[in-house]
């Protein structure tokens, strides 16, 4: 009996992900535990085991084929003494050897009809998701998930498309060239274009300017497309506002310089930003409304100061977080942070360490960033945005004075943290930094 291997899901809020690459074929053997692909998710590359002993029959999703959703079949096994079967792949030219309208074809009908034709010859209903299985014969359209989703949601027929991937199956580069067609097949339609999304953005460099070869183009990986898709959604969706302060930070440096002795023999380093996210998890404690995060049911209060520290690494960023960052010591906090960021740099997190997270620090101060502000890390109530620390002229007791001024940047979600409740955090926060010792009573 045959075994599907699906598409896993590698976090509890994976919906999809990316066949970054195959390490068997059909034909191999595999036992439990062999490693046979990597999925590339939001943010890490993993490795998928096999559960499961066999010889592959097939590959059902091609390697680097984005988009795959969750319990997707991905490939098949022969159970152990079984011949394998033929592989699916191997009917998709016979179904282009059939008779199919051409895309020039499709061009003459008027799209909204051709769901329903399709539909029509095979006795089933006018729902959206059948052109994307079928053709009007009945045979199956093999075409990417990524492909089909894309067309159901430009109202495009697969059926009317040529596939230019492997096998002949329809990848999302098929689905971008009908698409490109629409805004000039829109003017014979009355009324069509102000209704066409399309039509709202230009839909390559070219039509902004920017002719073609003048450029490289690097493919978006899985990393940079999340990147874009959740700091768009946060920053259209939540009603930000950025409350700045500058500290004085001479204490803090000279308190650094002798927690570093003690720990020496330890080897153990505590930085600047150590120091700052301990400061952020005690002044949390003292101002509990500022640790929450906005949901539909209500202002989620949390019990413990979950720290996401901004990491960056080659393509993006990433927020591996210091769990219960208010229960633990500076040298607890100095190791797990150096340990996290190293790891985040190889790619090697596991999704539990970067996601979630009540409250984020992005500290630029290592780069001469003197002060900016931040998007919010969604579902977080707030991140803090740390500049570097440089002497600046001050007034002291109506005199002009030195000092190592640092500037910081608070930027707040409206629906949780008011105004004056940033306020109270930010004033906890300065008087923890100038006065280190404050940290630990």
């Amino acid at each position: 009996m045959s075994i599907e291997i699906l598409m896993p899901a590698l976090s509890p809020t994976m919906e999809e992900g990316s066949l970054a690459k195959w390490h068997v074929k059909p034909g191999d053997t595999v036992k439990a535990g062999d490693v046979i692909a990597e999925i590339e998710t939001d943010k890490a590359t993993m490795e998928v085991e096999a559960v499961d002993e066999g010889v592959v029959e097939a590959i059902l999703v091609d390697a680097g084929t984005e988009g795959v959703k969750v319990n997707t079949p991905i490939a098949r096994l022969a159970g152990e003494g079984e011949a394998p079967a033929p592989a699916p792949k191997a009917e998709a030219p016979k179904a282009e050897a059939k008779p199919e309208p051409t895309p020039e074809a499709a061009k003459a009908a008027p799209p909204p009809a051709a769901p329903s034709q399709a539909a029509g010859e095979t006795g089933a209903t006018t729902k959206a998701p059948a052109p994307a299985t079928l053709n009007g014969s009945g045979d199956r359209i093999f075409a990417s998930p990524l492909a089909k989703r894309l067309a159901q949601a430009a109202g495009l027929d697969l059926a009317a498309l040529k596939g230019s991937g492997p096998h002949g199956r329809i990848v999302k580069a098929d689905v971008d060239a009908a698409r490109g067609k629409a805004p000039a097949e829109a003017p014979s339609f009355p009324g069509a274009a102000p209704a066409s999304a399309p039509a709202r953005a230009p839909q390559s460099l070219a039509q902004m300017g920017i002719p073609d070869g003048s450029y490289d183009l690097v493919p978006l990986d899985g990393m940079r497309k999340t990147i874009a898709r959740r700091m768009t959604d946060s920053f259209r969706d939540i009603p930000h506002f950025p409350l700045t302060i500058d500290l004085e930070i001479d204490g803090l440096l000279a308190a650094r310089s002798k927690i570093n002795a003690m720990l020496e023999k330890d080897g153990v380093k505590v930085s600047v930003n150590d120091l700052v996210m301990k400061a952020v998890a005690v002044a949390l404690k003292r101002v509990p409304e500022a640790n929450a995060s906005y949901s539909p049911e209500g202002l989620a209060m949390h019990h413990h100061a979950d720290i996401a520290m901004a990491v960056a690494i080659d393509g993006g960023l990433i927020t591996p977080i210091i769990r219960k960052a208010d229960t633990k010591g500076l040298a607890k906090i100095a190791i797990e942070a150096k340990d996290l960021a190293a790891r985040a740099r190889d790619r090697k997190l596991k999704p539990e360490e970067f996601q979630g997270g009540t409250f984020s620090v992005s500290n630029l101060g290592m780069m001469g960033i003197k002060s900016f502000a931040s998007i919010i890390n969604e579902p977080q109530g707030c991140i803090m945005s740390v500049g570097a620390g440089e002497q600046r002229p001050v007034v002291k007791n109506g005199e002009l004075a030195i000092a190592t001024v640092m500037t910081v940047t608070l930027t707040c979600d409206h629906r949780v943290v008011d105004g004056a409740i940033g306020a109270r955090f930010l004033q906890v926060f300065k008087s923890l930094i100038e006065d280190p010792l404050t940290m630990i009573v």
